[in-house]
């Protein structure tokens, strides 16, 4: 199984043959080969250990995965970058790849909620939204045009708080790193990313906060239309709907649909 950076997935397949068969050799409604899956950030951990499932299942499969945020690979697939299979952390990301003509009936797989990332043992004391909002704190957002930072906003909205980042990241993992490397005392992010973090020994931890259930993120899946191996792509996603791949999503902290 291979990770590539969303940048470089335009040139990670060729086009389809005129003969019938996939940009990777494989034969029309054969499943095997390279399925190049576009997935939100948030579903690296998750979405890397399902995809290695997937491959040990059927040995002929290979699993390529381009990580990045869900506005930035709904542009890229409405670009014309090769991919099979498109995971979208909100649906109107999504939305923007359907109307495009790009994909069609969309399902939701799984749902995220938002908490407080504070460093480990909660220095500043940090209870809910309105404490990010003490100008002595340094707090890190998702940009709002990716679906992390539309849910923090819609979150910060129900509480009431305005908040002033002192930055806007592109997608929830880099909103993260600036916690973990020290550079801002709190962020708002997944649940998982945080599980995630604990568990590879971080130094962070999470706090939950009520508005989070305002802000809940339906996560969809779409094959899409012109998918260089859609047989694998089928496949694949019919894979992310089975109970083997539903337990993987919730022992992360994923919610299911």
């Amino acid at each position: 199984m291979r990770t590539i950076a969303a940048g470089t997935a335009a040139a990670a397949l060729l086009a389809l043959s005129a003969c019938g068969s996939s940009a990777d050799g494989t034969e029309d409604g054969e499943v095997g080969g390279t399925v190049t899956v576009f997935a939100a950030a948030s579903l690296t951990e998750t979405f890397t250990e399902i995809g290695e499932d997937f491959e040990e299942a059927d040995p002929g499969v290979e699993v390529e995965f381009s990580f990045a945020g869900s506005s930035s690979l709904a542009a890229q697939i409405n670009q014309g970058a090769p991919a099979d299979v498109f995971a979208s952390a909100n649906p109107a990301n999504m939305d923007k790849v359907v109307e495009a003509g790009n994909a069609e009936d969309p399902e939701t797989f799984a749902r995220n909620q938002l908490v407080i990332a504070v460093p480990e043992g909660n220095p500043d004391g940090v209870t809910g939204l309105a404490d990010l909002a003490d100008p002595a704190l340094k707090v890190a957002l998702c940009a709002e045009e990716v679906p992390c930072g539309a849910a923090a906003q819609t979150a910060l909205d129900a509480a009431g708080v305005a908040l002033t980042p002192v930055t806007y990241e592109t997608d929830v993992k880099a909103t993260l790193a600036k916690l973990t490397l020290g550079e801002v005392d709190a962020a708002l992010v997944y649940r998982t990313d945080v599980a995630a973090a604990i568990a590879s020994d971080g130094g962070v931890e999470g706090v939950e906060f009520p508005e989070s259930a305002e802000a809940v993120n339906d996560y969809v899946l779409a094959v899409v239309n012109d998918a260089p191996n859609r047989a694998t792509a089928e496949a694949f996603a019919a894979y992310l709907r089975s109970d083997a791949a539903l337990a993987v999503l919730t022992a992360a902290g994923f919610q299911a649909p």
